[in-house]
């Protein structure tokens, strides 16, 4: 069994109630007395998982979930309210940009700075100077004031120093985000090449191409609290699926007010599924059941449609443009399932969108949706799988 390098055990963080005078000498009282204190903002809620040696964790979620915080709770800038954290061997830390740089300073001697607080001798500096200048690329510039730079040539400078000590567990927070795409790349075959080393790589990314390219497991946090842990593939997906799809009810709302209501239909169902909201492999059928509702004696024409959960269309298809007729199943109320053989579909959240149109086809009076998940290890980019094969000209 892998060495555990890290290891969070229950860590909440709580920041005490500061927005007033009041708050604030009351806040500093009950940490003097009791060693806490009561109230606040909990920006993390038991927070447990851990990282062995030779693994790579990636930390998604929302802006606010509380990720750069964990990260600081990990590298020790800041220190967890409850909880217990464990750690093994070498690390060193990318957070924010130009954390540790004496911006007075000039890059060379911030260089040689952090190398040192890295673990490196004088003597390891030296060997690996020319190294780092050529990893940082940054040219002549190395001689002026860090205050001086871009966030771009900080990254750039702060990189090249943790690529030269190589440590045990890296821990990055989106800075791979600045810069140039050259440095970028040259920073993941780095950190490609660092991985089938051996290394151990804990990161914060909202890139799901890069968490997917880099690690193997993923933890989302949401609101401080872990909404999923596990396979990287399985956690990207379902945050994927989540926040493509978490403005969709207030779009079809909007879309509803728009249109008016003469003819109603309601939320698909998938009746060969126990879940409301599936969650279905790339190519399995799929039905979809569509219940729509008359004023009068005339039979509604569907339409109905497959969206990305972000609202891209992927494919519709109308009752009347096939010849379709609705026959009524009770008075006013009509019913009609939809048949996929093959949904070729992509993993990522998509949702089936049915509208109810009058009976010559011309006017949308009503929309409804349904959300469903597609799962899948794959690196295919896109909506759909087209069948394909590579061929030698």
């Amino acid at each position: 069994m892998s060495e555990v390098l890290l290891r969070l055990e229950g860590v909440t963080k709580v920041y005490p109630p500061t927005v007033q005078a009041g708050q604030r000498l009351r806040a500093f009282w009950q940490v003097l007395l009791r060693g806490s204190a009561s109230g606040g903002t909990r920006v993390l809620e038991e927070v447990s998982f851990e990282v062995p040696r030779g693994q790579s964790m990636a930390v998604i979620g929302g802006n606010g979930a509380g990720k750069s915080t964990l990260l600081k709770i990990v590298t020790g800038v800041l220190a967890p309210t409850t909880g217990h954290i464990e750690s093994r061997g070498s690390s060193a830390a990318l957070l924010e940009l130009g954390a540790g740089f004496d911006p007075e300073y000039s890059g060379l001697d911030n260089l040689r700075m952090n190398a040192a607080f890295l673990g490196l001798s004088t003597e390891q500096v030296a060997e690996r100077l020319d190294d780092i200048l050529a990893f940082a690329d940054i040219g002549a510039s190395i001689h002026e004031p860090v205050k001086h730079y871009s966030s771009g040539m900080v990254v750039r400078l702060g990189f090249a120093v943790v690529a030269s000590v190589r440590p045990d567990l890296l821990i990055t927070d989106e800075v791979l985000a600045v810069g140039d795409e050259s440095f970028q790349k040259k920073c993941i075959r780095w950190i490609e090449r660092y991985l089938a080393d051996g290394g151990t790589l804990l990161m914060v990314s909202h890139n799901m191409y890069q968490v997917q390219k880099l690690c193997r497991n993923a933890i989302w946090l949401d609101g401080g609290q872990v909404r999923a842990q596990g396979d990287v593939f399985d956690v990207t997906q379902s945050y994927l699926a989540w926040h493509e799809r978490k403005d969709a009810a207030e779009r079809g709302a909007r879309r509803n007010r728009e249109s008016g209501t003469l003819y109603r239909v309601s939320r698909p169902e998938f009746p060969e599924h126990e879940l409301a909201s599936p969650v279905l492999e790339t190519g399995q059928p799929l039905t979809v059941r569509l219940h729509l509702r008359s004023p009068d004696e005339r039979a509604p024409a569907a339409l109905i449609g497959v969206v990305r959960a972000d609202g891209t269309p992927v494919y519709g298809v109308s009752s009347d443009q096939e010849g379709v007729s609705l026959q009524e199943c009770a008075p006013g109320e009509y019913r009609i399932d939809v048949h996929f053989p093959a949904l070729n579909l992509l993993p990522g959240g998509y949702a089936i969108r049915a509208h109810a149109m009058d009976p010559e086809g011309l006017r949308v009076h009503d929309t409804a949706e349904q959300e469903f998940s597609v799962s899948g290890r794959t690196r295919e980019l896109g909506m759909v799988r087209l069948a394909h094969e590579w061929r030698q000209p």
